[in-house]
């Protein structure tokens, strides 16, 4: 990246994006593009070919820019929505608005030079959306069954709408199941190996190893697992300042809640049955930490254990 000399922010929303670039020199220019084909092609006008082009990963839409970018030959970054606002701040920046965020994204590229994206590969896509898919299915199946049980208790359910429901549920009980085993052989057929290592983790079994291969792009979005933790929401956050100030133990709740309850669910497996887990949770329940606290840690503790696993490609050796 040591030709990059223009640094190019993008805003991504639905129907237009927002660019504003800025070279070494200090010179700029913003401007506002309709996300269309068209529009797409027309950014060769504004963007050298050196430039640096970032941008947060905000929804769906960014993928799209993106990928075109990249296959168009510029260096892409891909950045935590979360790095951009705790830049903001840094720069007591108070403005709010697209053409404002395109600006900051750009500033923040030129100051931090952060690493280069390339598009995942198409059966990572495809795992994504299925894994999407089947947490939304799973809501919708817990809120239909939560129908179901609600008017069976006044008893005096109508018994068509109480059937239309059984069905509906049945229905997407089969439909999920079709998902998960589309999602189990592509695993087979790209992960099958890493998926058996994983799975011989204590606490670890088939559905979190899944889940941590698709979040991961097979362990390789991320370079140690102190990064894949905190991608996942199980960091813990100290709230302590000088001598007076004792704040309860948290999580970061920055990542994604469905397996931050399977691994919170594997906790509960690995504090009995993982010997380095059980021995993380007793010390730290000794030491007068919350079950909670513990369990959060032993979560924490089972990723560093795949992220070793994944990356060395052999299987889990019991402590001592």
């Amino acid at each position: 990246m040591t030709n990059l000399n223009v640094f190019s922010g993008f805003d991504v929303s639905k129907d237009y994006f927002d660019f504003f670039t800025i070279d070494d020199q200090g010179k700029s220019i913003g401007q506002r593009v309709v996300y269309t084909r068209e529009g797409l092609k027309s950014l060769v006008r504004f963007i050298p070919a050196q430039s640096h082009c970032v941008m947060e990963a905000t929804g769906p839409y960014y993928l799209k820019l993106a990928t075109w970018l990249y296959q168009n030959g510029y260096a892409v970054s891909v950045v935590n929505p979360l790095v951009i606002r705790r830049f903001c701040q840094m720069k007591l920046v108070r403005a709010k608005t697209d053409k404002a965020d395109a600006r900051m994204i750009a500033l923040y590229a030129k100051t931090e030079k952060p690493a280069l994206w390339q598009p995942p590969a198409l059966y990572i896509v495809k795992l994504q959306q299925l894994d999407a898919l089947v947490e939304l299915f799973t809501k919708n199946r817990t809120a239909l069954m939560n129908q179901l049980h609600a008017f069976e208790v006044t008893g005096i359910a109508d018994p068509f709408t109480c059937s239309l429901l059984k069905k509906t549920i049945a229905d997407v009980t089969k439909k999920m199941e079709k998902i998960e085993a589309e999602i189990t052989a592509v695993i087979g057929a790209h992960y099958k190996e890493m998926l058996e290592n994983l799975k011989s983790i204590p606490g670890i079994g088939k559905r979190s190893a899944v889940a941590l291969i698709v979040a991961s792009d097979g362990f390789k979005r991320f370079d140690n697992y102190k990064k894949f933790s905190s991608y996942l929401g199980i960091c813990p956050r100290i709230y302590e300042s000088g001598s007076s100030v004792r704040g309860r133990s948290r999580i970061c709740k920055l990542g994604m809640s469905r397996i931050r309850a399977i691994l919170y669910v594997c906790a509960w497996s690995a504090k009995k049955g993982n010997l380095a887990c059980k021995q993380l949770y007793d010390r730290l329940v000794e030491k007068g930490k919350s079950k909670r606290l513990a369990l959060i840690a032993v979560a924490n503790k089972l990723v560093k254990q795949a992220f070793a696993i994944a990356k060395s490609g052999i299987k889990y050796q019991p402590v001592g």
